[in-house]
């Protein structure tokens, strides 16, 4: 390539991408006057940042950083069996729990293997319902938000009993905006959690096993 031509530009994968106003702010207005949207006022969307091809690796991943889970198996757990292991040991949040799901060997969702799949179901019913025996809550959110690490994992948010206003979505948004979980309240959930669980299967861990 010559000197004085320009660095072509890398072409965009498919018509979804190329149709997208990078650089462009999107207005803000299918989600203002929503009654789940946890914000109000003078709101403005960040502009459309350009994919970055190929992604980075995650954690996990070659070249990415180390798996955090891999790493330290246990570390912030507070429950545990032969295949999985329920992490809410982090710190205080907003939310009365916000638990993370992981297999205790490192599987991604693609090539999770056939017994962990079919294990999968009754672990995510059985946590649900742990996290509903705390105090004070009226649903168990999850979701599986994929591009942090590679190792597989779902997350679990508890919705405060009759906070309407934090259904849905947002329910992550409001977690991070809300005054944190006392300490000794936190420990706590975490406990009731895994004794919920343990009553099936797997035994109490970290926080939850004081």
């Amino acid at each position: 390539m010559s000197e004085l031509e320009p660095p072509s530009e890398p072409e965009l994968p498919t018509a979804y991408h190329r149709r997208l106003p990078y650089g462009e702010r999107v207005p803000a207005d299918p989600l203002l006057g929503n009654p789940l949207f946890a914000f109000d006022g003078d709101v403005r969307v960040v502009p459309l940042a350009e994919p970055v091809l190929p992604e980075p690796p995650r954690a996990g991943e070659p070249g990415g950083a180390p798996c955090p889970t891999c790493a330290d198996p246990e570390g912030n757990a507070i429950w545990g069996d032969e295949q999985w292991l329920l992490k809410a040991g982090f710190e205080p949040s907003g939310l009365p729990m916000v638990a993370l799901l992981v297999p205790r060997e490192h599987y991604r969702l693609d090539n999770l293997p056939t017994e962990l799949t079919a294990s999968l179901g009754p672990v995510i019913q059985r946590i649900a319902n742990a996290i509903r025996s705390i105090e004070g809550v009226g649903r168990t959110h999850f979701s599986r938000w994929g591009d942090g690490s590679d190792h597989f994992h779902i997350w679990f948010l508890a919705r405060p009993l009759g906070m309407m206003q934090l259904r849905g979505a947002m329910l992550a948004v409001w977690d991070d905006l809300l005054p944190r979980v006392p300490d000794e309240e936190f420990r706590t959930n975490a406990q009731t959690v895994a004794a919920a669980l343990t009553t099936t299967s797997g035994r109490p861990l970290g926080i939850a096993a004081g």
